[in-house]
């Protein structure tokens, strides 16, 4: 009796140790991954953040329901960091960069902020602006080269991590040529910070997104084109003047 009675409490032991060391694995496991994404995000513990979202074309402060849910991903992932998010309007945003991390989302056509960071951070590349139909609305040029959207079925995206400034927190930049391409880069960012994380240990990237058929499949079907960072933030060379 007395063997069995010591061999039950050297399993009930031996159980408790291993449940311990597991649960010990599991917390600093947990932990390691939150600093790699609080660092990723630029969001140690009880940091602000801003939200800088544009307005929808036409309307007077109204927000596109896309863009709206793009706000929700992000603040998912401000709340699993422990910090807090300010939301403002781009017109709203009078502020350098660098101190705190921000999330800018809406194409340069609604959203000056969005524009302003464009010409002083990306200089090689460039959006179309032009309110009238056509072809080349919304048209993205990086570098030389051209990427038209076809609404609905395929239409790009740049997620962008530019650290500048100051203070050395992130900018993430989510300009789309539609409001859906909005969420779609956000969601993204979403299911793959680890990785890029570990791919981009420079810190800044850019990278061009195609967003495939968005009329049936809404967000959810992302492809990634390229990595077009050295083009993005390569000025275009000026062009000699005639003589």
């Amino acid at each position: 009796m007395d063997e069995d009675l010591r061999n039950i409490v050297l399993g009930v032991l031996a159980t408790g140790v291993s449940a311990s060391l597991g649960w010990l694995t599991r917390t600093y496991l947990w932990r390691r991954g939150l600093r790699r994404k609080q660092a990723f995000f630029g969001l140690p513990g009880n940091a602000e953040c801003l939200l800088v979202v544009n307005r929808e074309s036409g309307g007077d402060r109204s927000v596109h329901r896309f863009d709206v849910f793009a706000l929700l991903e992000l603040s998912a992932l401000i709340k699993d960091c422990g910090a807090q998010a300010r939301i403002l309007s781009h017109d709203q945003t009078h502020q350098g960069f660098g101190d705190r991390t921000e999330f800018c989302v809406g194409g340069p056509y609604s959203n000056r902020r969005m524009a302003a960071h464009l010409t002083t951070l990306l200089p090689g590349l460039t959006v179309n602006v032009e309110v009238e139909p056509g072809p080349d609305r919304g048209a993205f040029t990086i570098g030389t080269e051209p990427y038209r959207s076809e609404a609905g079925v395929c239409e790009y995206v740049i997620l962008a991590r530019l650290t500048a400034g100051e203070g050395g927190r992130p900018v993430f930049l989510f300009c789309g040529q539609r409001a859906i391409t909005n969420q779609a880069a956000t969601r993204y960012l979403a299911r793959h910070h680890a990785e890029l994380a570990r791919r981009h240990r420079s810190g800044s990237f850019v990278l061009l997104l195609k967003v495939v058929n968005s009329e049936a499949y809404g967000p959810d079907v992302v492809e990634l084109v390229a990595d077009v960072t050295r083009a993005a933030m390569t000025a275009p060379s000026a062009v000699p003047a005639a003589t």
